[in-house]
C-alpha cells in the first residue's frame, strides 16, 4: 500500500513540474512523434513480456 502511495505521489509531482515549465502531455500524446515513441515502446515491452515467457517457461 506505501509503494502505491509514494508512485502516485510521485506522479504527481512530475505532473506539477510539467505544468509549472509549460508542458502539456495532452500535446506530447498526441502528436506524431508522441505516437510513434509509444508505439516503439508498446512493442519493446511486448518483446520484454514474450521473452520473460519463454524463459519462464524453460525453467519451470
Amino acid at each position: 500500500m506505501y509503494a502505491i502511495l509514494k508512485t502516485l505521489f510521485w506522479v504527481f509531482v512530475l505532473v506539477l513540474a510539467l505544468s509549472f515549465f509549460g508542458i502539456s502531455i495532452k500535446t506530447i500524446i498526441e502528436s506524431p512523434a508522441g505516437q510513434a515513441n509509444f508505439g516503439y515502446l508498446i512493442y519493446l515491452l511486448s518483446q520484454a513480456w514474450q521473452w520473460l515467457v519463454h524463459f519462464a517457461q524453460i525453467k519451470i
